[in-house]
């Protein structure tokens, strides 16, 4: 049932931050010598007035089809990993996290690229007159005939150096927030304290990591056109320093942050009644006594999406 929860919650997750991903990506990627959009919300305004509201979640099948296996590596992976450490530490949430983060790459990878090119296919046009790709699985097929099975996992390496310190450290802000705020079953503000959880652990592990994912999009996005601009992670680094300073990875942070609370909220709130709900049907008639809280499962009850 938490497999299923979290599913669940991960769905109303991307429902709720797919368009601030949208911004996100055409943001990083945009050319510096002609730009077309000067911000987060000028970048909001033209989708929507160039593309319409669905010019937004443009590539949102791409995370609703990866994330049954995603919420399964991560949520399997973080579960028997701290059952192996034993302890429910900071540091021990800090790790399991880290490799159930490290380990859901094989599918996150691909997820995000299919992302990648089908947000930033037709850009600016209402109604694209040369779409290259039909939908998120055509990309993907597409891209394994033309590039084989490295063009599909194009960036797993920044996605692994993304992911893996990113989980880590929001599973270990999770925890330490929950701890401090005493988030108990019988609280009388417990899932209020949980959304806050949640949704500062998603920005403090954004901000971790955000350099890296400028780079991974950039790399994602690289060849869209048929022109490649970068050879390597290294070669990416160094030109888009070059050109636009060291605040190039800073570029749609903004979008990110105001994503990252509301999508950790609303997979917590999802998750949380999914679970209430459940429990109380196998609490029915079957038991004469009401089982004692388990708080470190509790804990153990994240949301996978960032």
């Amino acid at each position: 049932m938490d497999f299923v929860a979290g599913c669940i919650g991960g769905a109303a997750g991307v429902l709720v931050g797919h368009p601030f991903d949208t911004v996100k990506v055409r943001l990083q990627v945009q050319s510096v010598d002609k730009p077309l959009y000067r911000g987060t919300f000028h970048c909001f305004q033209s989708i929507i007035k160039q593309e319409s509201v669905t010019g937004l979640y443009k590539g949102i099948g791409s995370p609703m089809m990866g994330l049954t296996f995603i919420n399964a590596i991560v949520f399997g992976v973080q579960g028997n990993t701290m059952r192996l450490l034993g302890q429910d530490t900071p540091t021990n949430q800090f790790v399991a996290g880290a490799a159930a983060g490290a380990i859901q790459c094989v599918i996150c990878c691909p997820m995000e690229l299919a992302k990648t090119r089908m947000q930033l296919q037709g850009t600016g046009e209402k109604k694209s007159s040369r779409r290259l790709y039909k939908n998120s699985l055509d990309c993907l097929v597409r891209i394994y005939r033309r590039e084989g099975l490295w063009g599909v996992n194009r960036g797993m390496l920044t996605t692994l150096i993304r992911e893996t310190p990113g989980f880590g450290v929001y599973f270990l802000a999770y925890d330490v927030l929950t701890r401090s705020l005493g988030c108990e079953p019988d609280e009388r503000y417990m899932i209020p304290k949980l959304l806050f959880a949640g949704g500062m652990a998603g920005i403090a592990s954004w901000l971790s990591t955000y350099p890296v994912d400028v780079i991974k999009s950039r790399l994602q996005a690289d060849g869209v056109g048929g022109v490649n601009q970068y050879s390597s992670i290294a070669d990416c680094v160094r030109q888009s320093v070059r050109r636009e300073g060291y605040m190039v990875f800073t570029r749609g942070l903004t979008s990110t942050l105001l994503r990252a609370f509301p999508v950790n909220a609303a997979t917590f709130a999802t998750v949380t009644l999914v679970l209430m709900y459940a429990r109380r049907a196998e609490e029915g008639p079957k038991d004469c006594e009401p089982a004692p809280p388990d708080h470190r499962a509790q804990r153990q009850q994240q949301p996978s999406s960032l």
